[in-house]
């Protein structure tokens, strides 16, 4: 596995709920590449609960939809948004897990629309959610106006 190096870190305005590392309410996501797939490890908290050690949704659901834009950054090395976020929650994920694993891949390409398939697993390796997002990619140009350059991995030692 290789670890994405985040390409907004240096970006003035960027305070991305999903993997911005200063943003002191967000979740902090980091993500490694794993052949076809890009994968997060992350640790769930009592902040985000939505009832007693049991994890918002919503929360969940800001996992899967930030997994499937890293997707499309790093394999597709561009920019775009969701259009659509289909999630079945399968088991109810504790908040005093010590980590999950969030992983997608690419299923399918259709022009500019990807569908993004994403498993969210328990420190169990038990399947908690699956989602499809449905994502609409700029073509280059945009995405460079948007501010995305590249998406690169660090160099393995």
């Amino acid at each position: 596995m290789k670890k994405i190096i985040n390409p907004w870190t240096r970006r003035q305005g960027y305070d991305c709920f999903g993997c911005c590392p200063d943003n002191p309410i967000g979740v902090h996501m980091t993500f490694m590449e794993d052949g076809d797939d890009i994968v997060s490890y992350w640790k769930p908290s009592q902040h985000y609960q939505g009832w007693i050690n049991t994890m918002h949704g919503g929360i969940l659901s800001t996992l899967i939809d930030e997994t499937a834009g890293w997707v499309v950054f790093r394999k597709l090395q561009t920019s775009g948004m969701t259009t659509h976020l289909d999630i079945h929650f399968r088991k109810a994920v504790s908040t005093i897990d010590p980590q999950l694993e969030i992983r997608g891949h690419i299923a399918e390409q259709k022009r500019n629309i990807v569908f993004i398939d994403i498993v969210l697993k328990n420190s169990q390796g038990e399947v908690c959610c699956e989602g499809r997002a449905t994502y609409f990619c700029m073509n280059g140009e945009r995405a460079r106006a948007m501010g995305f350059e590249s998406c690169d991995v660090e160099e393995q030692e």
